[in-house]
């Protein structure tokens, strides 16, 4: 959703609330009134019946004023009858639209916040499908090939200049390692940063699943985790089968893993989603995967160690109001292009006003 977009809707919401508002203090205005309508039908009355009481005193000089005191009295009861039922109906139909004002509000104001979540989890979609097209392209650079195939210091050393180089031109990398079938680092773009070559990864999920790729069109990836051979930094590790050649098909040689710098890129996405000012302190934006593990939060709160309940339901997208007033809205991962997404939901957690 755009920013303008996002403004005329946040304008709408505010507007229906607006209206919800003014319809209320039309129907305690329409109340007040019509009590003072009954209020003054009664003092008719009473001087209705005063004018009666001194007509049978004056007898028959009085009984054409008896008369009119009759019809004032009548007229002062028909009042009082409109003013009720006119009350009565003004109650019941403004309550009806206040009620169907403040859903619609709601509605509105609800509808937002999913837009917005899947603003979030669009954004992170189109940055991770980038991640798979580097992936398989560098596994087929003739550096990491020949490194994969020859275990040789020379090819090592070159693997590590090229991978540098693609690291210099890429800066949201934290490291990139070429390892043999055997989960052993043969080579990294940041040596003199991270010792990892002759490290074993064999016991990592994100090797272990790379490892059975059918083919160099293929990619694997990990959860986001901190990884303590890089210094604890959060990463989301993609890799992709090097093979003879660079061949797609060929004899599967080694795995590239690219290690995608989450935190920082995370970060940037759930705090640059579109929130009003007046709403930024009691509105989180979120970044969850399948299970409600908080992988990202515009707050800094409960990263990869909270998990928000998601009650999808099946559903795409929704959003629901929780006991204590505060609002859930989510959206799960559309995909961008071929990169189906990881299941992972935008959420948006806002506390009642």
């Amino acid at each position: 959703m755009s920013a303008a977009t996002a403004a005329v809707v946040e304008e709408k919401a505010v507007s229906l609330r607006d209206i919800a508002k003014v319809t209320g203090e039309v129907r305690g205005l329409a109340a007040e009134k019509t009590r003072r309508i009954q209020q003054v039908t009664g003092q008719m009355r009473i001087l209705a019946l005063n004018a009666m009481i001194e007509a049978t005193r004056a007898g028959d000089y009085g009984r054409g004023f008896s008369v009119v005191a009759q019809e004032v009295r009548s007229v002062g009861n028909e009042i009082d009858g409109v003013a009720s039922e006119l009350e009565a109906d003004l109650a019941s139909r403004i309550l009806d639209l206040q009620k169907q004002v403040e859903f619609l509000a709601d509605q509105a104001q609800g509808e937002r916040l999913v837009d917005l979540s899947l603003n979030a989890i669009e954004l992170i979609d189109r940055n991770l499908f980038e991640r798979t097209c580097d992936v398989r392209w560098w596994a087929t650079d003739s550096a990491v090939v020949d490194c994969a195939r020859e275990h040789t210091d020379a090819a090592a050393e070159y693997a590590s200049h090229r991978l540098g180089v693609i690291l210099s031109a890429y800066t949201v990398y934290v490291d990139l390692w070429l390892c043999d079938m055997n989960g052993v680092v043969l080579a990294n773009g940041r040596p003199d940063q991270f010792a990892v070559r002759g490290r074993n990864v064999a016991h990592e999920p994100w090797f272990q699943s790379a490892a059975g790729l059918a083919s160099g069109d293929d990619y694997s990836v990990g959860d986001v985790a901190p990884q303590t051979a890089l210094n604890g930094a959060q990463v989301l590790t993609y890799c992709a089968s090097v093979r003879e050649n660079g061949s797609a098909h060929g004899a599967p040689l080694g795995v590239l893993a690219i290690h995608f710098d989450w935190a920082p890129q995370a970060r940037a996405i759930v705090e640059g989603v579109r929130i009003a000012p007046s709403e930024r302190d009691r509105t989180r934006v979120l970044l969850v995967d399948s299970t409600g593990r908080v992988l990202a939060a515009s707050d800094g709160v409960g990263i990869l160690s909270e998990r928000i309940p998601l009650r999808a339901e099946g559903r795409q997208s929704g959003y629901r109001h929780e006991p204590d007033g505060s609002t859930v809205a989510f959206h799960a991962t559309p995909g961008y292009e071929t990169y189906p997404g990881l299941g992972w939901y935008g959420l948006i957690l806002r506390k009642a006003d």
